[in-house]
């Protein structure tokens, strides 16, 4: 749920309009990302829009050229870059103020996070099955938080350094199957940042992609609407004019 929050919901929803959600489930996607606890919708967005608009320069958030350390961690510890603030206030993000689940989740950010993050997954262990709040408190909720940062960190450095660029050999992101696993689908890289539009952020979304398989079911059950994909001519087009011929 708390990953779901991010790349269903802050990523692929709010920071690409890959595909479109009814009320429900976009506040069920705002609570899921207050859990998250990776800054609210509107700023997570923002910055991820940057990072996509000026990828690997001084103007991305967590530029990748600077290193690991930097791109995973690091970009949190220090002031943003001035070519950061400057060419994102060029960019427009009016379309996510327009939504008010956005703007609600915005307003208590605070609260929504106390609650999701650390008080429901505490609460719900020690009242449904009788875990101990010790165990429920360092487990459920700071041992969670902490793998889920990580994962989320890792397609920002790991999947920006090591694996293969079969769509576009000329920029940094990779398909990484490590970042694919624990991101729950994020790791196709290369492609994502090829194809940033597509809703699936793969092209092999069928073989494990957590959250394209959400979203679809989403999709089933009539809460999402217009699903925006890279045609397979487009792709494999692509793949012969620019990719690494590994795949």
């Amino acid at each position: 749920m708390t990953a779901l929050g991010v790349t269903a919901g802050a990523h692929r929803l709010w920071s690409h309009r890959s595909y479109k959600a009814k009320l429900p489930l976009r506040i069920f996607l705002a609570a899921a990302n207050s859990m998250a606890f990776q800054n609210d919708i509107y700023e997570w967005s923002r910055d991820h829009r940057v990072h996509h608009k000026y990828s690997e320069t001084d103007a991305d958030p967590h530029n990748a050229r600077r290193g690991f350390f930097f791109s995973h961690i690091g970009w949190l510890f220090v002031r943003k870059h001035r070519d950061v603030i400057e060419k994102g206030r060029k960019l427009d993000f009016t379309d996510l103020l327009d939504d008010p689940v956005v703007r609600f989740q915005r307003k208590y950010y605070k609260s929504s996070v106390v609650l999701m993050c650390f008080v429901i997954p505490t609460v719900v262990p020690w009242y449904l099955w009788g875990e101990s709040l010790w165990n429920a408190y360092f487990l459920a909720s700071i041992l969670r938080y902490t793998i889920s940062l990580n994962v989320t960190w890792l397609v920002n450095s790991a999947a920006h350094m090591y694996g293969n660029r079969p769509y576009d050999k000329n920029i940094n992101p990779r398909q990484n199957t490590l970042v694919t696993l624990g991101a729950i689908g994020e790791g196709f890289h290369n492609y994502h940042h090829t194809f940033p539009f597509d809703y699936s952020a793969s092209e092999l979304g069928l073989k494990f992609n957590p959250t394209t398989w959400f979203i679809d079911f989403m999709f089933w059950l009539g809460l999402v609407t217009d699903r925006k994909q890279a045609p397979k001519e487009m792709i494999q087009a692509r793949k012969e004019r620019t990719g690494d011929g590994s795949a």
